[in-house]
């Protein structure tokens, strides 16, 4: 069963991301997404660290991943953005492109792709086409913003799987936490400091947290923090085109957490996309055992 433990993680890890969607779509009710991804990021810093720290790792001697941090941050940043103006199913069908992405990335890595991956790559797309296909995707800014988060997050995918072979797993969690937390801030303070300076000196910034306090924990604590630490504890296992395949799994259970929380319809084509998606998680575990 060990070997399929890395697996497990990853369809974990897409549990989590996907219920963020919901969490992420209601913060942004209340917070701007600079400031929410900001808090966020910040939380999942501090649990890692108060981990790292207890697993008496020294994250402050490790070199710092820059181009991972920067990757992850304009992932994240696009895709919050694109929050704004688009709904929570679009966003968890678009950003689940990066599944095509990955292995074209891949392929500028030299990595090989096998058939049984292209096969899966294909049986996802359908499957992500069919969850969303009576979702109203229109050619607006906040879907091409968060088009773009998808092209990052493949490359995090990518570069995950580079950085996962040079450090350890909580150091490089920490160490991209950490990136996008300060990045993150530092921009949504020059923000509202230039465009918005009221909001920074009155009560509305803690009530507008205060009001977002729950997607915010649960955003941070578990999407930012526990998440991306177990993304980047099962990729030293797992090759990143078949990490894309169960990772984008997460359009499921953004579907399953919008329907249990948000009372949202899950209609007969949607579970057979859904049906298409574990096969083709399926197909990826096999290619892995198998070759």
């Amino acid at each position: 069963m060990k070997k399929y433990a890395s697996d497990a993680v990853l369809l974990l890890t897409a549990t989590i991301w996907g219920i963020a969607f919901v969490a992420q779509r209601k913060g942004m009710e209340s917070i701007d997404p600079m400031l929410f991804n900001g808090i966020r990021f910040t939380l999942g810093a501090i649990i890692v660290g108060l981990i790292a720290l207890k697993a008496n790792r020294k994250t402050a001697k490790i070199p710092f991943p820059w181009l991972l941090g920067i990757t992850l941050t304009i992932a994240s940043s696009f895709q919050q953005i694109g929050m704004v103006w688009t709904t929570a199913g679009n966003a968890g069908f678009i950003t689940g492109l990066y599944i095509v992405f990955v292995p074209i990335i891949g392929i500028f890595r030299k990595q090989i792709i096998s058939k049984t991956i292209w096969l899966a790559i294909v049986l996802a797309v359908i499957g992500l086409y069919l969850i969303n296909v009576k979702q109203d995707i229109n050619v607006s800014m906040g879907n091409l913003f968060v088009l773009v988060s998808a092209v990052f997050f493949a490359w995090h995918v990518q570069l995950v799987d580079k950085y996962t072979r040079m450090y350890d797993t909580l150091s490089l969690a920490f160490a991209q936490a950490s990136f996008v937390a300060i990045s993150s801030l530092l921009i949504g303070l020059i923000y509202h400091f230039y465009l918005k300076p009221d909001f920074l000196f009155t009560h509305e910034i803690y009530q507008s947290i205060g009001k977002a306090g729950i997607p915010l924990l649960y955003g941070g604590l578990f999407s930012a923090g526990i998440a991306y630490t177990l993304q980047v504890s099962a990729q030293k296992k797992v090759a990143p085109s078949a990490a894309a395949i169960i990772l984008c799994l997460e359009s499921v259970f953004a579907l399953l957490g919008g329907w249990i929380l948000l009372k949202e319809k899950i209609t007969l084509t949607i579970l057979l996309g859904a049906a298409l998606l574990f096969t083709a998680m399926l197909f990826s575990i096999r290619s892995r055992f198998t070759n």
